[in-house]
Order: C-alpha cells, then sequence, then structure tokens
C-alpha cells in the first residue's frame, strides 16, 4: 500500500477489483463525471507508476476492437498490470521534465498526438509546504507543456515541430496539484486554452491530502500553436 494511514475502503476495494492502487478510484470518478476518455482514444499518462491510471484508461478505451492506445511514461519502470489492461497498453521509462515532445509524438496513433493527457505527477513530498507546493507547479507546467506547448512557445517564439503541444485539438487534460497560490496561475493559463475548466477533489483523496485536480475539457482549436 502507498501513501500514509491505515487501509481503508478504497484500498480494500482496490484489492478486490485487482487495481494495483487505490488511486485508480480518483480517474474512476474523473472518467464517470466527464467522460473524459471515450473509446478507441489514444491516451499518454504522465507519471504513471504504479500502474492504476493505465487500467482505468484501458478500461475507458472500451473492447478491445475499438481500438486505441494507452501511453504511460515514469521515472520508475512499469509492468502493465495483467489485470484490466490489454495489448494497447505501453510504458517508457524517462523523465518527463527533460523527454524531447517529438519523442513521445512519435509513440502516439500516425504520430498525431494523444486525444487525452493525464499528468498524476507528484513530487517526493517533502513535508516543507510551500517547497512541495512549487515542486507539484513545476510538474504541472511541465504536463501543461507538453500537452499544449507553452513553456517554449513563451521561451523563445520559434514555431518548430517540436514548439507545439501533444494534445489534439478538442481533446482532454487532467493535472494533479498540491494546492497553492501557484495553482491560480496555471488555471489562469489554461482556461482561455480550453472549452471548459474545473477543478475536483476526488472522493478516493486522503483526508491529510492537499491535491486536486484541474480538469481541462476541449482544446481550442486556436491553442494549438
Amino acid at each position: 500500500m502507498s501513501g500514509a494511514g491505515t487501509p481503508d475502503f478504497f484500498y480494500r476495494e482496490a484489492q478486490r477489483l485487482g487495481y494495483v492502487a487505490r488511486s485508480a478510484f480518483k480517474l474512476l470518478q474523473i472518467q464517470n463525471q466527464y467522460k473524459l476518455i471515450k473509446p478507441g482514444s489514444s491516451v499518454l499518462d504522465l507519471g504513471c507508476a504504479p500502474g492504476a491510471w493505465l487500467q482505468v484508461a484501458c478500461q475507458s478505451l472500451g473492447p478491445l476492437k475499438n481500438g486505441g492506445l494507452v501511453l504511460g511514461i515514469d521515472l520508475k519502470k512499469v509492468k502493465v498490470p495483467p489485470l484490466h489492461c490489454d495489448s494497447r497498453v505501453k510504458t517508457i521509462c524517462a523523465d518527463v521534465m527533460n523527454l524531447p515532445k517529438q519523442q513521445v509524438r512519435a509513440l502516439s496513433p500516425k504520430q498525431k498526438g494523444f486525444a487525452v493527457i493525464l499528468s498524476d505527477m507528484c513530487p517526493l513530498v517533502s513535508g516543507i509546504t510551500t517547497k512541495d507546493a512549487a515542486l507539484s507547479a513545476e510538474l504541472g507546467m511541465r504536463a501543461l507543456d507538453l500537452a499544449v506547448g507553452y513553456q517554449e512557445e513563451q521561451s523563445d517564439g520559434s514555431s518548430s515541430s517540436d514548439d507545439s503541444g501533444m494534445l489534439q485539438v478538442g481533446g482532454n487534460l487532467i493535472i494533479k496539484l498540491l494546492e497553492s497560490e501557484d495553482v491560480k496561475e496555471i488555471s489562469q493559463i489554461s482556461k482561455p486554452l480550453f472549452r471548459k475548466s474545473s477543478w475536483l477533489r476526488p472522493k478516493a483523496t486522503r483526508p491529510s491530502s492537499r491535491e486536486i485536480y484541474l480538469i481541462c475539457q476541449g482544446l481550442k482549436p486556436e491553442a494549438k500553436v
């Protein structure tokens, strides 16, 4: 079991249903409320360890005949869970902070990017609130950059193929963050780029946790650079 505390309802349910972590229920709730992952979608899962979101994402693609793809990336080597996953799920071991977009885009269907990008990335928590929040915001900005090309566009204004994000027009983005002032900045940047954005604290989130999810729906055509 990961995280602090004694086994609770979500931990026991994860065990019973064959999910590798209780975090599966966070994405299950998001998916039930927002229907972000459509059958046959291409999904990029950033910070995919230990693999619970890979399982839920694959389930959300529907039957194997529907097609689709789930690509997980993590600093750790992640073995694709045997339950709830099939041949559409792949993982690579890499540092998301330094990974070239072209390399990831090459793994997407027809190299045209992804319909959904999930970021459940979280820093190694130090217990120092401001430090942890800043690191979380940095990961969140990187997820936004990979999705829409925000940071590179701001820094040099160039238009090379690696500058644009990997999220398809109309696509959806989920970013996990730790609540702080930095969170507001990421929300302000992302809001005009998407048709709709909202915040959610899933029921499976531990009471002691400050994590919250930014749900961005429907990337606007003008957001693609």
